[in-house]
Formats: structure tokens, sequence, C-alpha cells
């Protein structure tokens, strides 16, 4: 029997120049892992450069939002001379069901990778059902 995982998923289109954007800066589309287990979602987003002051982690609707903001970090009296790291800003939406429990949603990052957990609601939770 096949799983059925439609827990979150991943907007079919998803097109960041569709974003209103204020800075001028090149946008990415955060790499992302995605697992469960009866208890919870765990997401996993690469964000390099970013950290805690600079994330912004939303939910309105049915739409969980992550935003990262990254600048340049080139000392005061330097030139760059050679780059291989593009900078930008990180941005993902993903739509959530129903059988996420909003109110307990976490998030923490560390070492540019963003951790959210997202607890299953109990009445998603799988249970054993007596027969009499």
């Amino acid at each position: 029997m096949a799983e059925k995982t439609t827990t979150v998923k991943k907007k079919e289109t998803e097109d960041v120049s569709t974003v209103e954007r204020t800075r001028s800066s090149r946008c990415f589309v955060p790499l992302t892992d995605i697992i469960e287990n009866e208890e919870e979602i765990i997401l996993t987003a690469d964000m390099p450069g970013v950290d805690q002051k600079s994330i912004d982690v939303t939910l309105e609707n049915n739409q969980l939002t992550i935003q990262g903001y990254v600048k340049e970090r080139i000392p005061e009296a330097f030139r760059l001379v050679h780059t291989e790291y593009d900078v930008g800003d990180f941005y993902r939406s993903f739509t959530l069901s129903d059988t996420i429990d909003r109110n307990k949603i976490e998030a923490s990052i560390k070492n540019g990778v963003l951790k959210l957990r997202l607890p299953k609601a109990d009445e998603a939770k799988a249970r054993k059902i007596t027969v009499n």
C-alpha cells in the first residue's frame, strides 16, 4: 500500500520574480529536504550566509514562507578581485495542509541551515482503533 504524503507540498510553479522585490540583489530558491514520521515533519533549507537576524519565517493562511537576506562581506578598504560565491537573498514558499498544528511550529538556524519542525495535529496522527 503506497503511503500518501500530502501534508506539505511544494508550490507547482514557484517564480521568485513574481514576488515584489525591494532589494536589487539576486534571489535564490534554497535547496530543501523534507522528512516526516508519525509525529512531525522536519524541513531543512540550505541558506548559506543567513543567520538568525537576517531571516523571516511567516505563516499566512496556508502559506509558509521563508526569506533570508545576505549582504556582501567585503571589508572596508578592500575591493573584490575574484569571487566564486554568489551573494543574494533566499525565498521559498510552501502550502501547508490542515494536518499541521500551526501553533507549535518551531524554527532554528545554525551554520546557514534553517530547520523547521512542523508537528502534526492530534487528529492527523496515526492511532490504533479498537475493534469490539
